[in-house]
């Protein structure tokens, strides 16, 4: 079977556990997919790392408030908040492979972004990229194809858009695989750039808050425009803007859907969950190759 159809079936899945709650039996859901309840769980355990039992846990609701209790990670804001002056936020642009400012000011005039789509573990993506690294990544199971593009599109009007996902695919492979080189190329206001390090700095498996994020770079008092810059991120996941949850541990808004946000949280638990052994994101012998 090839790799995209068990990307289906493990996003199927993942939609039947987030409708059924966790009342939803294995052989229920089981059934829904085809398969024996034995080869069903093996096939789950195999490609997301913990059983669906487990993974009905992750996703419950009240799950984000227990990360928030058990995971919650402070930022260090005097590391986090060093883009003072134009010196430090060209530094910052380097490091990343991304725009200089006055790049970015011109609404991408003289960039030629080129795009493909990809098949993910949290549905279909469309990733975006310039000769210095991904500059985009949107989901596009809640919103659809021509909803994906047409926001990521907008964010750099002036730009050359080709479509050539060979380019940018083995950026997108090492993302999703957990290895090899995934470049950034930030494109960005200057405080939604302090604001996307600050989230850089959070590790897999923990939360934040919109509020200490806000902290973090300096702007105790900037909480709303805070949470509007992690909403307009444009390379979902790498960027984890998904980690940034309401201070009384609600998962507050998400750009490409909060089933989206839910699946990427609970996917993230599962590695951080010592009872799951650390297990490689992906079997060995079956890597993530995009179509």
């Amino acid at each position: 079977m090839s790799e995209s159809y068990h990307y289906n079936v493990m996003r199927r899945a993942i939609a039947l556990i987030d409708a059924g709650g966790e009342g939803l039996t294995l052989e229920a859901l089981a059934g829904e997919m085809g398969m024996s309840a034995a080869h069903f769980q093996r096939l789950f355990s195999a490609w997301v790392g913990v059983s669906p039992k487990r993974y009905q846990q992750y996703l419950a609701l009240g799950h984000a408030r227990e990360m928030l209790a058990q995971r919650f990670t402070t930022l260090e804001a005097a590391e986090a908040a060093g883009l003072s002056g134009t010196g430090r936020l060209h530094d910052l642009f380097l490091r990343w492979e991304a725009m200089r400012p006055g790049e970015f000011a011109r609404g991408g005039a003289g960039l030629v972004i080129r795009y493909g789509w990809f098949d993910t573990p949290f549905g279909e993506a469309l990733a975006m990229g310039t000769e210095r690294g991904l500059c985009g990544l949107a989901f596009a199971a809640e919103t659809g194809r021509e909803v994906a593009m047409a926001d990521m599109r907008a964010r750099w009007p002036e730009a050359q858009y080709a479509e050539a996902p060979g380019a940018i695919g083995a950026w997108v492979t090492a993302a999703f695989a957990g290895h090899g080189e995934a470049r950034l190329c930030m494109i960005g206001a200057p405080f939604q750039i302090k604001v996307w390090e600050a989230l850089l700095s959070i590790p897999s498996g923990h939360v934040t808050t919109y509020s200490e994020i806000a902290r973090a770079i300096g702007h105790p008092r900037a909480v709303r425009a805070v949470g509007t810059a992690v909403g307009r991120n444009p390379v979902s996941y790498l960027i984890p803007c998904h980690r940034a949850l309401r201070k009384t541990g609600a998962l507050g808004g998400y750009h490409w859907g909060l089933p989206v946000k839910r699946a990427l949280l609970a996917w993230e638990s599962a590695r951080a969950d010592g009872s799951a052994g650390n297990r490689a994101k992906f079997p060995p012998d079956e890597p993530w190759v995009p179509d």
